[in-house]
């Protein structure tokens, strides 16, 4: 699994050989960031990566400009991982673990607000819906924050009625919902 753009393209990140993981696809990641060039200014920008495993969706956001990324992880050994992609950047500055799950993490009340969110959940797990619910309550995003989402056409439809919101792509077996500060979700 490769960086693929910006000043760390190239640069291989490790995976954890993890049940409890399932990385983006390199496709989609491209995919999905093909998206986001054409949305959002990358410079300067904080971005939170929910999910993390490898931390290949915030780590390729840093290498495109992002100021700050703070990633979401909960299992020990994966986080250990982690750091050491971000270690391997001389990124340790810029770049912040919270060990927790991500229901905990969306249920902070003193929190951080981000320009950009992104979530890889399981596909299978659905506290997805909660954690989404959350932090557009709670009022995560910036301004003209956005938070995209990737999970399985097999659970569209209980993600579509949990979200609120049909998704706004379709890569593979993926769909990606887009949420904007303040809409609860997009077409």
């Amino acid at each position: 699994m490769r960086i693929i753009a910006g000043k760390f393209k190239g640069r291989t990140i490790k995976f954890p050989n993890s049940k409890l993981v399932r990385p983006t696809t390199d496709k989609n990641k491209e995919s999905i960031f093909n998206y986001l060039v054409h949305t959002i200014e990358f410079e300067g920008i904080k971005v939170c990566d929910i999910y993390a495993g490898s931390g290949s969706l915030g780590l390729e956001a840093l290498s495109r400009g992002a100021d700050e990324v703070h990633f979401i992880e909960k299992d020990f050994h994966v986080s250990k991982m982690l750091q050491e992609n971000i270690s391997s950047l001389n990124a340790d500055d810029v770049c912040k673990i919270f060990r927790m799950d991500a229901i905990r993490f969306s249920k902070i009340a003193d929190h951080e607000k981000y320009n950009l969110i992104l979530a890889d959940p399981p596909f299978f797990k659905d506290d997805i819906h909660l954690v989404v619910k959350n932090i557009m309550e709670k009022n995560f995003l910036t301004e003209d924050g956005i938070m995209l989402v990737e999970r399985s056409i097999q659970t569209k439809n209980k993600d579509e009625e949990a979200f609120g919101c049909v998704h706004f792509k379709r890569l593979g077996d993926s769909l990606i919902y887009l949420f904007e500060n303040n809409s609860g979700g997009a077409e």
